[in-house]
Parts: structure tokens; C-alpha cells; sequence
């Protein structure tokens, strides 16, 4: 593996047996043939063609397609063709901010391949010998990525909420941090990207086939934390805090798979505004550019 190595396994979706996803002539996602399979007995809710999926065009607002497309992911999940549920809603939206074109279940985000968006956190420690960084391990029981390492913090960005809301609320579930603390965080970084979906429920488990694009926007935060602060998980979901060396984070993303896949690019973002990855790195022209590329559907 390398930092390249990462980025371009974020960013390897093809069109190849999936299908557009379009609402009022808008590309949102992309979905896979054996799931527009399932779609097309809810013709009321989809007009399904050879080339495209789209809305009955009787739902003409956000709210019309919300309920209409909310007992369909019901039905599918209790079907076993949407295989979790996370029980959060999601605004989908091209761009982070816009009026939505519908709510949905985080679950199903997936499987239609729309964008979702995320917030990640690096938790930063600075030392009289150099900067610390405090990653997390995922409990082995995590239904995706299981025992997997990760930013401090990390969540998916629910409907209703600004970013920095939903950062403190994560950064106290997940890692203890009072919102006096988390309030300080400061928004450094975006990233977007365009992958395969990869989602696994334990390494030797193949990918969900009905799995659609991983279409995904990243805003990342620094937090300096003092240096006899120690996260504490009170949600269940991670096994262990690790505090070590910038370096160290540095050499595991560069040279293994330890990180959960995207935690992977935001490591990348940090080491690059750190200047540890810098022009003297042989990729390093390439790094920027992949890192940063807008990742728009097309």
C-alpha cells in the first residue's frame, strides 16, 4: 500500500452495471442492476427505463418523495436486501447545504448511491518532542470495518443538524470530549470521492452485491488537545484509544490497510498540512491532486 494506493481505492467507481439515479433531470447516484431489480416492483414510487431511474414524476417535492420512498426502504430491509439500519435520517443533496430533493435512511444511502456526508475529527497532541495524534480502534463487532483503526472521532452528518453540532455530539459519545472542548474544533479540510462501495461486515465477508456507489464529502476538524487528556468511548463502539507519534500514523497509513479506507485520506489531508508529506515525497504532485479533485457524478 501507499498514500496513492489509498486514495485511488476511494476513488475506483465505474458505470459499469449500475444505473443513473436522476431527479428533475438531476444526476444524485448511481445504482446497481440488481438493485433497480428490486425497485421495479414499487412502479408508483420509480419510473424504471433501460437508462435511468427516476421518480414517479408525480412527486414533485422533497417532502411528496420522502414519503413515498420511505416505506420502500422499510419494505426492503424487512426483505433482507438492505441488510442494516442505522435508524438516522439523511438529507440528499448534490451539495452539502442545499434544499434536499429528499430524506432517506442512512442505510439505504448505499444501495442508491447517493452522496452522504461526514464529519472526522483528529484528535492532536502537541509535545515538547513533536505532535501526537489519538486514533481509535473499532470494536471487532462493528457491523462495518470491525476492528479497523479510525480517527478519534468520526460520524455520519444527520439531517437537522449543523456541522459543529453533530461534531460535539459525536465527540461526546464517542470519545468523552465535553462540548467545552469539541466547541474549539476548527473545520481545516473537505474531501470528496467516488469509490466502489466497500462496505464489509468482517474481512473475510464478500461486498453486498445490490451495493451501488460510495459517493461521499468529508469535513475534517483539528482539535489540540492538553496533553493529560485521555478519551474515554461511552457508546459501545470502540475498543481502544491509542495516542502515538505523528510519524507513526504517518508510516501505518503509508505502508499497510490498518485505517478504515477514508480514514486513510483524511490522515493524508493532515499529513500534507503538516508538511510531512511534502514535495520531496515522489507522489507527491499526484497526492494533492487526487486528494482534492471535486469527485462530481457524471
Amino acid at each position: 500500500m501507499s498514500y496513492l494506493d489509498h486514495i485511488k481505492s476511494c476513488n475506483d467507481f465505474s458505470t459499469e452495471g449500475h444505473l443513473p439515479f436522476l431527479v428533475e433531470g438531476e444526476l444524485i447516484g448511481w445504482a446497481k442492476n440488481d438493485f433497480v431489480e428490486a425497485l421495479k416492483s414499487f412502479s408508483s414510487v420509480f419510473h424504471i427505463s433501460p437508462n435511468q431511474i427516476n421518480f414517479n414524476p408525480i412527486l414533485t417535492t422533497a417532502e411528496s418523495r420522502t414519503q413515498a420512498i420511505t416505506p420502500v426502504i422499510e419494505s426492503l430491509y424487512k426483505k433482507g436486501i438492505i441488510q442494516s439500519w442505522v435508524d438516522e435520517i439523511y438529507a440528499i443533496t448534490n451539495v452539502f447545504g442545499d434544499a434536499p430533493f429528499f430524506h432517506m435512511e442512512r442505510a439505504a444511502v448505499a444501495y442508491f448511491g447517493v452522496r452522504s456526508y461526514g464529519v472526522h475529527m483528529n484528535g492532536l497532541v502537541q509535545k515538547e518532542d513533536g505532535i501526537y495524534i489519538w486514533i481509535a480502534r473499532r470494536t471487532k463487532d462493528k457491523p462495518f470495518w470491525p476492528g479497523k483503526l479510525d480517527q478519534i472521532v468520526a460520524g455520519g452528518q444527520p439531517a437537522g443538524m449543523s456541522l459543529i453540532e453533530n461534531l460535539i455530539k459525536e465527540s461526546a459519545e464517542e470519545a468523552n470530549i465535553s462540548k467545552e472542548v469539541s466547541k474549539h474544533a476548527k473545520l481545516v479540510s473537505e474531501i470528496h470521492y467516488l469509490g466502489k462501495n466497500k462496505l464489509k461486515k468482517s474481512p473475510d465477508d464478500s461486498v453486498n452485491n445490490m451495493l451501488g456507489m460510495n459517493s461521499d464529502t468529508l469535513f475534517n476538524y483539528d482539535l489540540w488537545l492538553p496533553e493529560d487528556f485521555v478519551p474515554k468511548n461511552t457508546d459501545g463502539e470502540v475498543d481502544e484509544f491509542m495516542l502515538m507519534p505523528l510519524e507513526e500514523m504517518a508510516a501505518l497509513t503509508d505502508t499497510t490497510d490498518e485505517f478504515k479506507n477514508n480514514c486513510n485520506l483524511v490522515n493524508i489531508d493532515l499529513l500534507l498540512r503538516q508538511g510531512m508529506i511534502d514535495k520531496s515525497h515522489p507522489d507527491y504532485d499526484q497526492i494533492k491532486q487526487q486528494l482534492y479533485a471535486s469527485a462530481k457524478l457524471q
